[in-house]
Parts: structure tokens; sequence; C-alpha cells
């Protein structure tokens, strides 16, 4: 079976990891979203909120399961017996970034693989934290996240 893991934080859930996982889906027999519980950022949800905003995300998705996960992504990838670690590029500063993080995951890890899938043309823009400071300044970002996403952002804005 090929395994392949797309961690990230996912703080919040996107459009555009959505269809990066979806269309990787087809790539791999099963692809595990590893959501990192402790990045060095300042995150809007918890761990169990990521996990379960990206569960509600892919519901319909046999071949793809989300689990939180500490550490190394590549750690992760040999507990979930991973071959591969999925990244989704954007335009931009994103291969470059991609590109460092592979050369350091094969350093530590020389059999795992990296694979790159280009964000679709009508998720190039979209990032956490963009949509994060969008609806902080009160814009509406419905259309860039799964449905109920921009509600529980509404909803954790105003808690705090």
């Amino acid at each position: 079976m090929v395994t392949a893991i797309y961690p990230g934080t996912f703080d919040p859930v996107h459009n555009g990891h959505v269809d990066v996982a979806e269309r990787a889906s087809k790539l791999f027999d099963k692809l595990v979203i590893g959501i990192y519980n402790s990045p060095p950022k300042n995150l809007l949800f918890t761990m169990d909120e990521r996990v379960e905003m990206f569960r509600k995300a892919i519901v319909d998705k046999k071949n793809i399961e989300v689990l939180p996960f500490n550490g190394l992504a590549v750690d992760f990838a040999l507990k979930v017996k991973a071959g591969f670690i999925l990244r989704g590029l954007r335009a931009g500063i994103d291969f470059e970034v991609e590109f460092e993080m592979a050369h350091m995951w094969r350093n530590l890890y020389p059999d795992i693989d990296v694979v790159c899938v280009m964000s679709a043309l009508e998720h190039q823009f979209i990032h956490s934290s963009r949509i994060k400071e969008v609806a902080q300044l009160g814009g509406d970002v419905e259309k860039l996240v799964p449905v109920g996403v921009a509600d529980l952002i509404s909803e954790k804005l105003n808690r705090n």
C-alpha cells in the first residue's frame, strides 16, 4: 500500500488544502493528513478543532485519514508507514520554501520522497494567515474555506 502524509498546521483548513488533499488521494492508496500539534505559530484553533475541521471537509473520502502529530514530519511519516510527504505549491515563494524543506527531510530520512501538487489556479492566493487577517478585519471568507469553517472563525474571533 502506497501511503503519503500531508503535514501542516491547517489553521484554519481552507479550500486550497482540501483541493490538494482530494486530488492527491487519487495518487495514493492512503493519505494521512497530519495536523501539527505544536508549531511555533500563534494559532487561532486548538489541535482538536483543526483535526475536526479537516475531517468534516473530507468526510466522503474513504482513503484519507486525519491525525494529530508532534515533532518532525518525517518521524510522523515513519510512524504511519508513509513513503511520501505531500506538499501543495502555490505560485511564488512556496517553491523555495518547499524545496529547502524537502532536502532537509531527505537529509533526515533518505528513503522518504516529497511529492508536490500544484494548487489549483482559483486557490493560488489563499493561505490561512491571510484568511484569519481578512476575517479579523470583518471581511467575508466563506468562499475560501469549507462549509462551516467561516462560522467557526467568526465564533473564535468574537470570543477573543
